[in-house]
């Protein structure tokens, strides 16, 4: 519960790294319930808008300037409801619509810390309702003596060291924000002249070949960021399949997002370089990863990989800072693809727990 201290309002937070992110993990009921009061209390506690996020917690950067909002869920199949909210850096802007598989990880063992899921012996099931899209997830964390464990062998590319596997199961991900895999029906279209796969298997992404941009997909995020005629042409694209993805207008929403690839280089299965919509990411979203997969597995995408595909198999994306590896079960071919699962392996830590403070007076001001 946010507690009063002379002109500031302390709020009950955990700072938790999910994946290669790294945000502020709230129970609900210590945040407004108006949204626009809510928003207001986040933006401060970040310290958005401002480059340096320097009078607030976020780290100047969209990976670092998270939030899981979470609260114990009324569906029947479902421990927990998680609320996703990216917070601008250099914006007053707060966005719900997306999922976020990386803070998607520290999501299990939050809940768990907070006592709104019990550990059991060993290792503790949390299944997630992720209330962005309204799919389902479930996620795998060790708990040998009914304690979370934050220390182990298992390592993932972007973030230094090894750490305890936390095990991400997605259930029903597919089409969850556009209505469907392939939210147009094709399997390419074309747009401003260049080739496209529309897919959301967890994640609205646009997947399309880094060498109709003048690049060869190698490039570093600084490298691509500082070209701005392809900054341009990538934006232009993304506003323009907004509305074929059933997105409506994206201009102020952080989705779709626009994954360049190109071939493999270290044995992957593909090579990618993903704005988010507007940064280049550093590595690659979770369920940015799983929809990108699934275009690989997809007869005629832009990332076919011409290899008939049915049954298991693991897809190795490589990204920036390493690869991503994305477990699939698919059935089917061309339009017919049918997902059965989507799983892969993340790691989270917690790093702080405590109180954040913001203006008293947020919490009694018109939100209009």
């Amino acid at each position: 519960m946010a507690h009063g201290l002379g002109d500031q309002r302390s709020i009950p937070a955990y700072l938790m790294r999910g994946g290669t992110s790294k945000g502020l993990y709230f129970m609900a009921h210590d945040l407004p319930a108006d949204s626009a009061r809510r928003d207001a209390v986040l933006l401060a506690a970040m310290g958005s808008p401002d480059a340096r996020q320097i009078d607030g917690v976020g780290g100047a950067h969209p990976l670092t300037s998270k939030v899981a909002v979470v609260s114990k869920s009324t569906r029947h199949d479902a421990d927990v409801d998680y609320l996703f909210l990216q917070v601008s850096v250099d914006k007053a802007e707060v966005s719900d619509t997306q999922n976020c598989g990386n803070i998607l990880a520290g999501v299990g063992p939050f809940v768990i810390e907070t006592g709104l899921v019990a550990a059991q012996d060993e290792f503790t099931d949390v299944r997630i309702h992720m209330v962005n899209t309204g799919a389902l997830a479930k996620a795998r964390v060790l708990t040998p003596n009914r304690r979370v464990i934050y220390h182990g062998d298992a390592r993932i590319d972007g973030v230094p060291g090894s750490h305890a596997p936390v095990m991400l199961d997605f259930l029903d991900v597919a089409g969850s924000s556009c209505g469907a895999l392939l939210p147009t029906g094709h399997v390419i279209d074309e747009v401003d002249g260049v080739k496209v796969t529309l897919i959301d298997n967890g994640m609205p992404v646009v997947v399309m070949n880094a060498s109709d941009f003048g690049l060869s997909g190698y490039e570093s995020p600084a490298e691509i960021e500082a070209n701005a005629s392809v900054r341009a042409r990538v934006e232009a694209i993304r506003l323009k399949v907004g509305p074929m993805m059933n997105l409506g207008d994206v201009t102020r929403k952080s989705v779709p997002k626009m994954t360049l690839i190109a071939p493999a280089q270290h044995g992957g299965d593909v090579s990618t370089r993903t704005f988010i919509p507007h940064r280049v990411h550093e590595a690659i979203g979770v369920l940015g990863a799983v929809s990108v997969a699934t275009a690989c597995a997809l007869k005629g995408s832009v990332a076919d990989k011409g290899q008939a595909m049915n049954g298991s198999r693991t897809f190795q994306i490589e990204h920036p800072t390493g690869f991503f590896s994305v477990e699939m079960q698919v059935e089917g071919q061309g339009q017919q693809l049918k997902v059965a699962r989507s799983a892969l392996l993340r790691t989270a830590r917690l790093l702080m727990r405590g109180e954040v403070f913001v203006a008293e007076s947020l919490f009694d001001a018109d939100p209009s």
